[in-house]
């Protein structure tokens, strides 16, 4: 592990002086993706020097003791400095294996989220709009941004889909543990009485893919401009703005008719189209991720869950990790840090586990 550290140091230092070339600083690119990777590496190097620091004061400090020396005041002030830096050591140690977890290189991207309404009806499609909601709001409170790029509405103001981006530094490394079935229990919205009924909505999470993550050949596009339509068929606009992108060698559709403007929509659907390219290619060469993707969509069932809203009882339960909060009213309101918090502790402790076997 030390070598390690020392290798990733020595080349957060070869960074710095990079970024003081007068070349680097030309190229924006260069000089961005430079940056990018000092950030990412910088609190390894500080946690680092802190585990020298404090491995130099116990190797001094078991040099003085062992020489001894007359002076107890002076041996036992060096005893407690080394009691401190030795619990620094054992602490800092355990943060940098922490560190040196494989990382996730999805994690920094921002997102593109789909809610898909599943069994049951217009009550799943309303709380479609229910969760589109609590993203919206769970967005806002980390300063990132969301916005539609499809839906489809339905009359009493609930989606059968929707799909939206999520910009923002790290907006992968908290969304993607929502992508699943979301199951919600309570008496309908379209009922004024009656018994609770049980509902399910797929949430799937993909990372935002760049150009030069996915080469797409135009020869390979299909494309059809479109009017933009919405709830009932009523025009949103009298201009062919909507955009439908069909990939011809793998099927894959993507409509966005959000913006009012045809070229906007066009690179938006592209954006999907990349990411929804990308995660195809990623599922194929790995049987791993293929099952990810399953455990998140899945069909749409009720049995198939990860989370479960229960209104009649005010909780909401994490069945991955066995958490229930009783605080749906909160939950609903954007407020799903203590869950997701809750999962990364988890995947952590998972990591760690492997890394010991």
């Amino acid at each position: 592990m030390l070598e390690k550290l020392k290798n990733i140091e020595e080349k957060y230092e070869d960074i710095n002086e990079k970024l003081f070339d007068p070349a680097v600083v030309s190229d924006i690119e260069q000089y961005r993706k430079l940056l990018k990777e000092q950030k990412r590496i910088e609190p390894v190097v500080e946690k680092y020097r802190e585990y020298k620091k404090a491995l130099a004061t116990v190797e001094e400090s078991d040099s003085l003791l062992e020489e001894g020396g007359p002076d107890r005041e002076f041996l036992e002030m060096v005893r407690e400095e080394r009691d401190e830096a030795a619990a620094c050591l054992e602490k800092t140690g355990e943060e940098l294996k922490l560190l040196l977890l494989p990382r996730d290189p999805n994690d920094d991207k921002s997102v593109i989220v789909e809610i898909r309404a599943g069994t049951g009806g217009e009550e799943a499609a309303l709380f479609a709009g229910d969760l589109f909601r609590m993203y919206s709001m769970y967005a806002e409170s980390k300063g990132w941004s969301a916005e539609i790029v499809n839906s489809n509405d339905t009359e009493l103001g609930g989606y059968k889909e929707i799909t939206f981006t999520v910009d923002g530094d790290g907006a992968y490394s908290r969304f993607k543990f929502e992508g699943g079935v979301h199951r919600v229990q309570r008496v309908p919205e379209t009922e004024s009485q009656g018994r609770i009924q049980t509902s399910a909505v797929t949430v799937a999470v993909l990372p935002e893919a760049e150009e030069v993550d996915v080469q797409i050949n135009p020869a390979d596009l299909h494309i059809d401009y479109f009017r933009a339509s919405g709830a009932g068929g009523q025009k949103v606009n009298k201009t062919s703005s909507a955009v439908r992108l069909i990939h011809i060698p793998t099927g894959t559709v993507v409509e966005c008719q959000d913006e009012r403007s045809q070229y906007k929509n066009k690179d938006r659907a592209m954006s999907i189209l990349r990411s929804r390219i990308l995660e195809e290619e990623r599922r194929k060469s790995s049987d791993a991720i293929a099952g990810e993707r399953a455990r998140q969509v899945g069909s749409g069932d009720r049995s198939e869950r990860i989370r479960t809203y229960n209104y009649h009882e005010g909780r909401v339960t994490d069945h991955r990790i066995g958490l229930t909060l009783y605080k749906i009213d909160a939950i609903l309101n954007g407020d799903l840090d203590e869950i997701i918090d809750s999962l990364i502790t988890a995947d952590t402790a998972e990591k760690l586990k492997a890394e010991e076997e």
